[in-house]
């Protein structure tokens, strides 16, 4: 890993925190302990477990926003297929999960175990967390996913951080399999898409311990990085890699399934020209994106998948 890939996790911390405290002005209220003269604590105060997992979280979501060029999807290029999201939306929306998050490694290490009062107090904290993010974004979802994803990871990993990530998918994927029976029944676009077309969606990635992580994404992350790719042409890999073979609701959605067979062909076909650190494979990149374009597809299931990757890729170092 390069030295410039390392996010500066305290910065983001107190980003997390100031987007907090304006949202919360925003609307009216006041923060607790507003008007009271500011604690300095020392430069030397321990950094908490469950803070540093929600900093290592929001970090994978930020970094799988600013990661360039992905084909139908936000990035610093442009809002990819999406006429309601921007860059800075995207960084809003993960900055305002990190309290959520990290209340989602707390829980995990209060209860100690996996089971049904873990479950239920992480759904209850992952609703809350979605309506933060929906109150950030005006009522657009764009992190939905991620939310469900990435709060089962952090919570599989704060039961042992030092667990490898396929003992952490493995525990998510247990944590995942126990009902919430406070869950809300409403339809989604995944489930309507299940329905339709009997893909499998988010829930079945996490409840099989992300094999479309596990099994394609992670390894090629290491295998481009292995073979001199920079690390953002590894990313771009490992995503290519999750396009591959995921059934990606949110194409199904948007293009049915001449969308994901284009989006499946498509990223193979990079892979097989070499990845994004090639010429040909830059080329079938474009057109992969042009394609994505044209059918107004966007691989959103696969972008969170990618931020699992992330995460994952650097937890077990805590």
């Amino acid at each position: 890993m390069n030295a410039h890939d390392v996010k500066p996790y305290p910065l983001l911390r107190e980003q997390a925190r100031s987007h907090r405290v304006a949202s919360e002005l925003e609307i009216g209220t006041t923060p607790v302990g507003a008007g009271l003269p500011a604690n300095r604590p020392s430069q030397q105060t321990e950094i908490s477990q469950a803070d540093q997992l929600a900093d290592l979280a929001v970090a994978a979501l930020i970094d799988e926003a600013d990661l360039s060029p992905k084909p139908g999807l936000v990035d610093r290029r442009s809002s990819g297929a999406h006429t309601d999201m921007t860059l800075p939306l995207m960084h809003a929306s993960a900055l305002s999960l990190w309290p959520c998050l990290r209340q989602m490694a707390e829980a995990a290490q209060y209860h100690g175990e996996i089971g049904q009062p873990l479950r239920t107090e992480l759904g209850r904290i992952g609703r809350e967390g979605e309506a933060a993010m929906l109150a950030t974004t005006g009522g657009i979802n764009t992190h939905r996913g991620a939310i469900w994803a990435l709060g089962l990871l952090v919570a599989a990993q704060a039961l042992d951080p030092q667990a490898a990530p396929m003992t952490v998918a493995a525990r998510a994927g247990r944590i995942a399999l126990i009902d919430d029976p406070a869950a809300p029944q409403q339809p989604s676009h995944g489930t309507e898409v299940r329905q339709r077309y009997g893909a499998s969606g988010a829930r079945e990635q996490a409840q099989q311990g992300f094999p479309a992580v596990l099994q394609h994404g992670l390894p090629q992350l290491r295998r481009s990085r292995a073979n001199g790719a920079s690390e953002s042409q590894a990313r771009l890999d490992a995503l290519l890699a999750i396009m591959s073979t995921l059934s990606d609701t949110c194409v199904l959605w948007r293009a049915g399934p001449q969308g994901l067979q284009t989006l499946q062909a498509g990223a193979r076909a990079v892979l097989d020209a070499g990845g994004s650190a090639s010429l040909d494979g830059r080329r079938q990149l474009r057109q992969l994106d042009a394609q994505l374009l044209q059918l107004n597809a966007s691989p959103g299931g696969a972008a969170d998948l990618l931020a699992a990757c992330l995460f994952l890729d650097k937890a077990g170092s805590l």
